[in-house]
């Protein structure tokens, strides 16, 4: 396992499997938020995101955290190794609400871009990460399910369905000793 790709829906513990697996492993870490995200919460044009992206995961040994359709091609295909985190709603629910209840009150900045998480966005907005969550976790699933399907037996692909399934992934150890891919 020397280059990963951690993905799945909002709030399903992404960069927090992917801090663990790294602390584990010594893999540095790419957060795909942090390169698309600029100030005031505007995206990067598709290029200079890809041309981010593309930096990063060039050369030497990494793990991804991220879901961008725009850059798959950029990470799944250099990357021996996909992290499927398939987690059912309630608990992504219970996880993200928190999460961003922790980030609002503490004004935490996310990625070094100024941008900050806030009540008003996050409860009483169009724009609200939990309805982006709750619209797209089975459209995600269905679509994750379909992607890895379609890599047969190209990637070692860990789909963890369960707190208590990640747990064992972690403390496999670096390789993931004893944690076989999972059927999706």
């Amino acid at each position: 396992m020397r280059r990963v790709v951690v993905f799945g829906t909002t709030g399903s513990g992404k960069s927090r499997l992917a801090q663990r697996l790294a602390e584990r492993t010594g893999l540095r870490v790419v957060e795909l938020d942090a390169l698309y995200w600029g100030r005031d919460w505007q995206p990067a044009p598709v290029d200079l995101f890809r041309y981010r992206v593309e930096n990063e995961v060039r050369q030497g040994d990494w793990i991804v955290v991220g879901n961008y359709g725009q850059v798959r091609d950029l990470t799944w295909h250099p990357a021996d190794t996909l992290v499927w985190l398939d987690l059912p709603l309630p608990l992504v629910m219970s996880r993200l609400v928190r999460r961003t209840l922790k980030r609002a009150l503490t004004k935490e900045e996310l990625w070094g871009t100024g941008n900050r998480e806030s009540l008003a966005n996050a409860f009483f907005s169009r724009q609200s990460i939990l309805l982006w969550a709750l619209r797209t976790h089975h459209k995600y699933r269905e679509r994750f399910g379909a992607e890895c399907a379609a890599l047969g037996q190209e990637k070692r692909v860990v789909r963890l369905r369960s707190a208590a399934e990640v747990e064992r992934f972690v403390s496999a150890g670096p390789l993931g000793v004893g944690q076989a891919s999972l059927p999706y």
